[in-house]
């Protein structure tokens, strides 16, 4: 056998053993994750039955989870993170920090102005992430049936 022969049959078994390595952990991985948000929206429901009721605030909290539990199913399935999705999930939560600062405390007018401000701008983030998906797309995407 040559020298160079092995050389390349090794690089090749690294390379598919390495392969299955990270694969591996990207699965214990989202699989984890997914795992966590499951259990978190669990204990957060739970603890909405327990109190008797639900307010905006932990509604928009299972939104919250809902959202993170489709962005890991969508990695899941396309292996690309969704970053929209991201986004979605941050103006959740700044509406929820919103609603509930108004409702347990009068915040400052600028509070109320910086919150809203950013969730205006994570709004056109979202427009132009989808402007530049239409106009713009991708070699995976434009490659796929």
């Amino acid at each position: 056998m040559e020298q160079g022969d092995l050389h390349r049959r090794m690089n090749r078994m690294s390379s598919i053993v390495g392969t299955l390595l990270v694969d591996g952990f990207h699965f214990l991985a989202l699989f984890a994750i997914g795992g966590a948000i499951v259990w978190s929206a669990v204990h957060a429901f739970w603890g909405m039955t327990l109190k008797g009721t639900a307010g905006i605030d932990d509604i928009l909290l299972l939104f919250i989870y809902l959202e993170l539990g489709a962005m890991v199913g969508i990695y899941f399935k396309t292996n690309h993170m969704p970053v929209r999705f991201l986004i979605y999930v941050a103006m959740t939560a700044l509406t929820r920090l919103l609603i509930g600062d108004v409702s347990s405390h009068q915040p400052r007018e600028h509070e109320i102005l910086v919150i809203s401000g950013a969730i205006l701008l994570l709004s056109l983030a979202t427009l132009v992430i989808r402007y530049g998906s239409a106009r713009y797309p991708s070699q995976s995407a434009s490659t796929s049936p």
